[in-house]
């Protein structure tokens, strides 16, 4: 195998990608996306008291905490700086960042599938996936005068 055969890693630094403002006490940070294999990357920051609405995800979901806490509404475990969590094909749940919170909750999604957003008899609102993550993250980046982003799947 030559050394040109060989895949390469890719690097996204920090700094590389803008965290977008989604007007709700949330931004956001896409870090990767595979449209045809239905994954996106991202790197949420939550200010307190923020609420995700109820959804079901039809892929599964890691993710890490960097700062902060939150925890779902349905179980009672809190995820913490540092803590781990694994959500399966199929689970439902409600994100929320405590109120009390005295720092901003920074968590890393690993996101299969799409987001299904439920109303209180579990309809389904809307679908976040791949392709809208991304198609809005473009649309917020140009919109707040961060220009053209070149997302790890989009044009690497």
């Amino acid at each position: 195998m030559s050394m040109t055969s060989i895949p390469t890693a890719l690097h996204v630094g920090e700094s590389d990608l803008p965290f977008v403002d989604l007007g709700d006490g949330s931004t956001l940070q896409l870090l990767q996306v595979d449209i045809e294999a239905g994954l996106w990357v991202i790197r949420t920051k939550f200010q307190p008291g923020y609420l995700v609405p109820t959804h079901k995800h039809t892929g599964t979901v890691y993710a890490f905490t960097l700062s902060g806490s939150w925890k779902y509404l349905e179980y009672p475990e809190v995820n913490t700086a540092g803590s781990y969590l694994f959500e399966p094909a199929g689970s439902v749940h409600t994100l929320s960042v405590p109120a009390e919170n005295t720092e901003v909750t920074d968590v890393f999604f690993a996101i299969h599938g799409a987001n299904l957003n439920l109303d209180e008899a579990g309809n389904v609102t809307s679908i976040i996936d791949a392709g809208t993550i991304a198609q809005a993250y473009a649309v917020l980046a140009e919109m707040q005068g961060f220009g053209t982003v070149k997302v790890m799947g989009l044009g690497d």
